[in-house]
C-alpha cells in the first residue's frame, strides 16, 4: 500500500493506474475497513473455523461491502 499526501500526488505518481482510482480514500476510511472483525480476529486459534461460522461469514460480507471495486 502506498500512502500519498493527496489524491493529486497519487495521480501524479508514475505508477498510478486509473483503474484503481476507487481505492483512493483517506487513511481514516482504510483504518475503519481494517478494523473489521475479519482482520481483528486473525489471532484466534480457531480463525479458519471462525471464518466459516455465521459470524465470520457476516464479517467477510461486511468487509466486501466496504472494499473499493476495481474499474475495468
Amino acid at each position: 500500500m502506498n500512502l500519498f499526501r493527496s489524491e493529486e500526488h497519487a495521480r501524479n505518481w508514475d505508477g498510478f493506474d486509473e483503474a484503481m482510482a476507487s481505492s483512493l480514500m483517506p487513511v481514516a476510511e482504510w483504518a475503519d475497513i481494517f478494523a473489521n472483525p475479519f482482520f481483528r480476529e486473525r489471532g484466534r486459534r480457531d480463525y479458519i473455523s471462525w471464518t466459516r461460522s455465521d459470524e465470520g461469514r457476516a464479517a467477510w460480507g461486511a468487509l466486501r461491502e466496504r472494499l473499493p471495486r476495481r474499474a475495468d
